[in-house]
């Protein structure tokens, strides 16, 4: 990765520069769109084989999109005054996203080798924007996971340490990003499948405003949780992607009708004055591993320094949130994945002996198709919702759901943003939790409230845990439709970080490739 292509920039150096000064270096013509793309599909062929970030790659349009930006910047004249800032830029999508073109299996047997015949309004926006289509990353099958071990199509690999976990359900996008294998990436995020791979890979994620970002022709698990949002390497970049692919549209039922307000203006917005954040009482503290607490404290004093008031927010239903989650989450899953019976696309098994009924084929094309986890939770929403069940657990979770709002518009009449970990550890070993999922579950303890309430929610690098050397995230949150406050402070908070490590966390990594494979076998 150390070539050089016809304008002296390193291939090298190119994999690493932002989406933003990567759009910078394309208009100033110092690098060709061809050669952007190239690079990171050269990085793919060189580090996925040990990371998986990817289940397929895009190779021969994204050229072509990538050929036609630069094609519009040589003619000159109004189309190419009229290029997105982002034209240009790669990016890769979440494999729960549909595209035309490209398989998207949603990380499940069930879905093997399907083809969309539509794309997403995001991939519709992108498209729109010129960027060039990378391929589709690896997640927990149907989303449904915190470690992106749950694919069938085997685990995504954390770049800073091949034996532990990305995070999930979109551990593929985070890891891509953090593994230099793209400057961008798409996630969806239920209940933390953004913000937590995001925490553990030293990526910036962010969940939109519900409704916001438009939903339609992302494969749906909980109709009523699920989100579309950006995954990048610094908050700069999450703002563009976010401009880009935010905004009403009449296809999503759930879609907000207002306009997005500036993100980018508010990144670069530089200062915290004034500003109180709040300390969520219930979100750090008891449970939390230490290196991650003394990072999370890190960022209060810098806040604080740069003139932020600190305040205390109690929002005590969050103790409940966890487990109002896993019974709405499940009940609205368990009625979305009906769709996959074996009859009207993917995977057909037909039974070995007996009748050919609908059922039949139905029931042994789902135990074939559907993975353990998926089938685990089916199973814990179909009960929830049975009858004479309905209201003593999925009811009363939506009672919960209610009690977790208010305690948001409480804490916002206190303070402007509040903050807490992203995540209570940082990425732990591969198989650790595979066989007890309650342990797997609690990694969302501080992301599920956001997606019960809502609210937009962005987690960013926080520093490395003293322990281990590993991620840490710092999670922000804002009320409804105040993304751009997200923006405001996590930009300030980044710098302020990254003066203090002297440069992004993730110059921080292990290196990928022939190095880090030697140092595999070594170990």
């Amino acid at each position: 990765m150390t070539e050089q292509n016809s304008t002296g920039v390193s291939a090298e150096t190119l994999i690493r520069l932002s989406a933003a000064q990567l759009a910078e270096k394309l208009a100033a013509g110092e690098v060709t769109a061809v050669q952007a793309t190239q690079a990171y599909l050269d990085r793919i062929a060189a580090v996925d084989g040990q990371v998986h970030a990817f289940l397929h790659v895009n190779a021969e349009e994204a050229l072509a999109v990538a050929a036609e930006v630069d094609a519009i910047r040589a003619a000159g004249g109004a189309e190419a005054e009229a290029l997105h800032v982002l034209a240009g830029v790669p990016i890769a999508v979440k494999d729960l996203i549909v595209t035309i073109g490209q398989p998207t299996t949603a990380g499940s047997k069930i879905l093997e080798g399907w083809h969309s015949p539509y794309d997403a309004t995001v991939v519709e926006r992108l498209r729109a924007a010129k960027m060039p289509i990378l391929g589709k990353t690896n997640l927990d099958e149907f989303a449904m996971g915190s470690s992106t071990e749950h694919s069938a199509y085997g685990p995504t690999r954390n770049p800073w340490d091949l034996d532990r976990i990305p995070g999930g359900s979109g551990g593929g996008s985070a890891a891509a990003v953090a593994a230099f294998e793209a400057p961008l990436a798409l996630g969806t995020d239920t209940g933390g499948s953004i913000r937590q791979p995001g925490a553990v890979t030293g990526t910036v994620g962010v969940k939109p405003t519900y409704g916001s970002v438009s939903r339609y022709g992302a494969i749906a698990m909980a109709s009523s949780l699920d989100q579309i949002g950006p995954v990048t390497r610094t908050v700069l970049d999450s703002a563009l992607l976010h401009q880009v692919i935010g905004g009403h549209d009449p296809r999503d039922s759930t879609s907000l009708p207002e306009p997005l307000a500036d993100l980018v203006a508010a990144a670069k917005t530089g200062n915290v004055e004034g500003l109180r954040i709040g300390i969520i009482k219930e979100l750090h503290g008891e449970g939390y591993q230490a290196g991650v607490e003394n990072r999370f404290n890190d960022a209060l004093e810098l806040l604080k320094d740069a003139g932020a008031e600190i305040v205390e927010v109690s929002c005590p239903n969050f103790q409940y949130a966890l487990g109002a989650y896993y019974l709405i989450m499940p009940s609205e899953a368990s009625s979305n994945l009906a769709k996959f019976d074996g009859v009207r696309y993917g995977l057909r098994v037909l039974p070995e002996d007996g009748p050919m009924t609908i059922e039949r084929v139905m029931g042994a094309t789902r135990a074939a198709g559907f993975g353990d986890e998926v089938k685990r939770r089916i199973i814990l929403g179909t009960y929830a919702l049975s009858a004479g069940y309905y209201d003593a657990y999925y009811g009363s979770a939506q009672k919960v759901r209610t009690l977790v709002q208010r305690d948001f518009e409480a804490a916002f009449e206190q303070a402007d943003v509040l903050i807490s970990p992203t995540a209570p550890t940082t990425a732990f070993p591969l198989g650790e939790k595979l066989d007890d999922p309650l342990a797997m579950y609690l990694n969302d303890v501080a992301t599920i409230p956001a997606n019960l309430a809502g609210v937009p929610g962005l987690s960013l690098p926080g520093g490395l845990a003293d322990e281990d050397g590993l991620p840490v995230g710092i999670q922000l949150l804002a009320p409804a439709r105040e993304d751009a406050r997200l923006y405001r402070v996590g930009a300030v908070l980044e710098s302020l970080l990254e003066a203090k490590w002297g440069g992004p966390l993730l110059a921080q990594a292990p290196a990928l490739g022939a190095e880090s494979l030697e140092t595999q076998e070594a170990k």
